[in-house]
């Protein structure tokens, strides 16, 4: 099974080098200066890590051995670099990786199916899963234990707690936009 380390951004200066959004919780051994990384899509890799940097900020930079000018670069915008698992992977108390969630059901904590998970993105502040509601449309929802209560994946389920209006199936009233005088 391919995890995603990483998604090539944006090409920062002329000599090749890319930023990347890091997908991965060991950037250090999964982006050492010398590893091959499998590309999805396939055709734009491997490619090897020549240089990595941190920027104080936790930025991460790279320069891979294919690509040492800004149009090689440029040509990697969007690209996931991939590994397949490994026993280092496993661990459950790490959280969960967009293949283990991806088609679970997520049913309301009273039962009610709101859809089904589609993505889960992960952002800065903390994961969102992205679920396709039964009438195509999108909802986002932040991946924290006040919202989602449990997965269980031998169940093919996702459990949540979500305020309303997250979904457009569970829509925000007239009078809950409402002050506490009945004036909006």
């Amino acid at each position: 099974m391919l995890l995603t380390v990483a998604i090539i951004g944006a090409p920062h200066g002329l000599r090749g080098e890319v930023r990347l959004d890091v997908r991965t919780d060991d950037p250090d051994r999964r982006l050492a200066v010398g590893n091959v990384l499998e590309t999805e899509p396939a055709d734009a890799g491997p490619l090897t890590v020549a240089r990595a940097r941190v920027t104080p900020d936790g930025a991460v930079y790279v320069i891979f051995g294919e690509a040492r000018d800004r149009t090689a670069a440029e040509a990697l915008k969007g690209v996931r670099l991939v590994v397949e698992s490994d026993e280092d992977d496993a661990d459950d108390d790490e959280g969960w990786y967009a293949h283990e969630l991806v088609g679970l059901r997520v049913l309301h904590v009273d039962g009610r199916g709101l859809g089904t998970v589609a993505d889960l993105e992960q952002l800065p502040a903390h994961d969102v899963l992205v679920v396709t509601e039964p009438d195509g449309n999108e909802a986002r929802v932040p991946f924290v234990e006040a919202i989602v209560l449990g997965v269980d994946a031998g169940a093919g389920t996702v459990t949540v707690d979500p305020p309303r209006g997250l979904f457009a199936a569970d829509p925000v009233d007239e009078e809950d936009l409402d002050g506490p005088d009945g004036d909006a």
